[in-house]
């Protein structure tokens, strides 16, 4: 029984988005896939943050969704939060999302739902830029855009 999730992302600017989660099981990856329009060309973290709340636009969302207390890194190290995703690319102003994901989950301990997508102005260096911020945030800038991430059918 797969269970689905979506995001719908709105910014201060033009920037928009929608993303869709699904699992197979518990034990499964997380496949997500949908697109992000309005964003300069090139790469632009991509992440889930903490908190599902927008109230105060993208900075509610508090930090990187990190419940294990781990430093930011790539999606590919051990040593990462749950919500680092890496990075999405944008061409022609338009980020087609397609990742898979073995941390984040939709239920359990790690599950993302109620959660925030956030899209960053920046490239995210992955935890490896040796700037003050890389070890957090991996330095990726402000935040573009953002939305809570809901259970779907």
């Amino acid at each position: 029984m797969s269970i689905k999730a979506v995001c719908v992302m709105k910014g201060d600017r033009d920037v928009s988005g929608v993303i869709h989660f699904t699992q197979e099981s518990p034990t499964k990856p997380v496949k997500l896939t949908g697109e992000i329009r309005g964003m300069a060309d090139g790469k632009h973290g991509f992440h889930i943050h903490e908190f599902g709340d927008n109230t105060n636009g993208c900075t509610s969302a508090g930090p990187h969704f990190n419940p294990d207390n781990k430093e930011h890194g790539a999606p590919t190290d051990e040593n990462r939060h749950v919500g680092d995703l890496g990075n999405v690319d944008s061409s022609g102003g338009i980020a087609n999302v397609n990742i898979e994901d073995k941390i984040i989950n939709l239920t359990g301990p790690h599950s993302i739902i109620g959660r925030t997508v956030v899209v960053h102005a920046d490239i995210d260096d992955l935890g490896k830029g040796g700037h003050e911020l890389s070890k957090t945030t991996g330095n990726a800038g402000s935040r573009l855009a953002c939305g809570v991430i809901g259970i779907t059918k």
